[in-house]
């Protein structure tokens, strides 16, 4: 409980700002990490299932839940907002920075389904003051907990400039469904602090995963409202092999709700790509150009490596800016939100493998969680597209930044520096204690997993070359996840028949943020992969093991059943 002295002086510190407007109370739920609801958050229970965060095991149902910020996955949103609509979500959220993934879920709710939550951001000392009650009352203008009461105001957003056009597709010149994505668009734009709206010239779609039945609830609304999109727009893997989810002994219970999910975005003039590496196509954006892309890889390797500009816009938002063709003016659209307020310098080894770069990625975005960074002391390795594909999958797994840039390595890093950045050093013992935390599997596996982010066509080339034709061990299954136009690539060339004939199995549609059993082995027990963003991931998403390692270490696993129990030599 709060004392007198644990509270914050009226004269001094700021109000909280009620962001999204409602009442609640409960117990104080508080962590001094980020989570994402996607893969962090059980929608059907409301427990936290990441199991590297200081939450897990902890139900957030009707309590207030305090952290900094979210991060991770852009399918926060529709978790969220399944947790609303049966039920079992927070009673508030209270951030102590910016946040637009849950925020815009809440939006949703209230603007879509007339289901508010209270959603608050603090000031620190403001924030550290109530994350010590031990329950709290949240009003409209006022929060309550011990002996503090905290007066909360509106944020004060400058009214958004709107072209004619914006404000025609707004009163429903346009139709139903773009009006409501426009009012949602702007309502986002206001929280952001953005004074306008800027044109976008494609999108990404996350929202068509089956992460819960929420995503689907909002597509078909939005389908039988007679929504179309209004600039190309591309589609994330989904939850199901489209084709052969029936072959593959998918209950339809399962099946059906997640290809009728992938099918109300087609109907709305989404092109079914259905990929997580949406920058490996040929409609690619180039250096400059505005998008919006949702999923938190793609959104990262866009602005980092392509130099394109995206915010990590969430799920939902994603639809409405497609259906619009107008964003945000806000965040990393604009050159002086761009710049690296922090430096990593970085102990790199003279030689390292590819093992490396994920563990990189997901170290620097464990210490610049809030913030982009640059990442000094790389460029010597020379990383491949492929390894800063890995870098920037992990990076968007432990942070929520939209971006980082790499000294002599992305585009925008020799001029990207905030005269304001602060600086920290990352020691080989710090890769170290990621690492052993990333591999505390069983060494004997029985499922190797390539392709998350999607794999592309080098990396396919590759795993088919370590195999050099040989089998798979009898007791291990090896699946890849690719996009259609790589799989096609690879079956032209011979690689997909390399692969097969190796007892490999290559997927289309699904990836492994979305894969389901029995598609998922039942039997496995412990997974070996390369990549960074399911090693985090994987054990909350398949109540499995998951051991992180090189191609090499995978390809090992896969002919022996054994993953290699020893640190890579550039950790030793």
């Amino acid at each position: 409980m709060l004392t007198k002295s644990d509270m914050p002086c009226a004269a001094d510190a700021p109000e909280a700002v009620g962001i999204l407007a409602g009442a609640a109370c409960g117990p104080v739920v508080a962590s001094p990490e980020a989570l994402s609801f996607w893969g962090g958050v059980d929608p059907a229970t409301g427990r936290v299932i990441d199991i590297h965060h200081p939450l897990h095991g902890t139900c957030l149902t009707g309590g207030i839940l305090m952290m900094p910020t979210s991060r991770g996955s852009c399918t926060g949103s529709g978790v969220l907002l399944d947790l609303i609509l049966n039920g079992r979500a927070p009673a508030a959220l209270v951030f102590r920075e910016a946040e637009d993934v849950l925020t815009l879920g809440a939006l949703i709710a209230a603007e879509m389904f007339g289901r508010p939550l209270p959603v608050l951001r603090l000031a620190p000392a403001s924030f550290a003051a109530l994350s010590r009650a031990t329950t709290a009352r949240i009003r409209p203008d006022a929060i309550e907990a011990g002996g503090l009461v905290m007066p909360v105001s509106r944020p004060q957003a400058a009214a958004l400039d709107l072209t004619d056009a914006d404000r025609a597709m707004l009163e429903g010149a346009q139709g139903v469904a773009a009006s409501q994505a426009m009012r949602i668009v702007c309502a986002m734009a206001s929280q952001q602090g953005a004074r306008g709206l800027v044109d976008v010239t494609q999108g990404h779609i996350d929202g068509c995963i089956y992460a819960s039945p929420a995503n689907l609830t909002f597509a078909e609304k939005m389908a039988d409202m007679g929504a179309r999109v209004r600039v190309p727009t591309t589609m994330n893997a989904i939850s199901v092999d489209r084709a052969n989810w029936r072959a593959q002994g998918l209950p339809p219970s399962f099946g059906e709700p997640a290809a009728r999910l992938a099918d109300a975005y087609v109907r709305m003039g989404c092109r079914p790509t259905f990929t997580c590496a949406p920058y490996l196509l040929d409609s690619a954006p180039h250096a400059g150009e505005a998008i919006a892309w949702a999923e938190s890889n793609a959104v990262v390797f866009a602005n980092s490596v392509l130099g394109a500009r995206t915010a990590k816009h969430p799920d939902f938002l994603d639809l409405c800016i497609a259906l619009t063709g107008r964003a945000p003016l806000a965040g990393v659209y604009l050159d002086g939100n761009r710049r690296a307020r922090r430096v990593i310098d970085f102990e790199a080894p003279p030689v390292v493998d590819d093992a490396f770069w994920p563990l990189a990625g997901y170290v620097a975005g464990k210490m610049s969680p809030d913030r982009i960074p640059l990442l000094r002391g790389l460029a010597p390795a020379g990383p491949s597209r492929d390894d800063l594909k890995a870098l920037c999958a992990a990076f968007g797994t432990t942070s929520a930044a939209p971006m980082l840039h790499v000294e002599g390595v992305t585009p925008e890093a020799g001029r990207a520096i905030a005269s304001s950045a602060d600086r920290i050093a990352v020691s080989r013992a710090d890769m170290a204690a990621a690492w052993d935390m990333l591999n505390g599997g069983p060494e004997k596996v029985e499922l190797v997993a390539i392709g998350s982010p999607h794999a592309s066509l080098e990396e396919c080339r590759a795993l088919a070359g370590a195999l050099g034709g040989r089998r798979r061990h009898r007791d291990v299954a090896v699946i890849v996840t690719a996009g259609h136009a790589v799989i096609a690539a690879a079956r032209r060339e011979g690689t997909l028949s390399r692969l097969e004939d190796s007892g490999v199995q290559v997927l289309p549609d699904l990836c492994w943020c979305s894969i389901a059993e029995p598609v998922f082995p039942v039997r496995t027990r412990a997974v070996m992969t390369n990549s960074g963003k399911y090693a985090h991931y994987g054990p909350g998403l398949s109540g499995r093991s998951v051991r992180l390692g090189s191609l090499s270490d995978c390809v090992a696993a896969a002919l022996t059943g054994c993953a290699p129990a020893r640190r890579p030599a550039w950790l030793l």
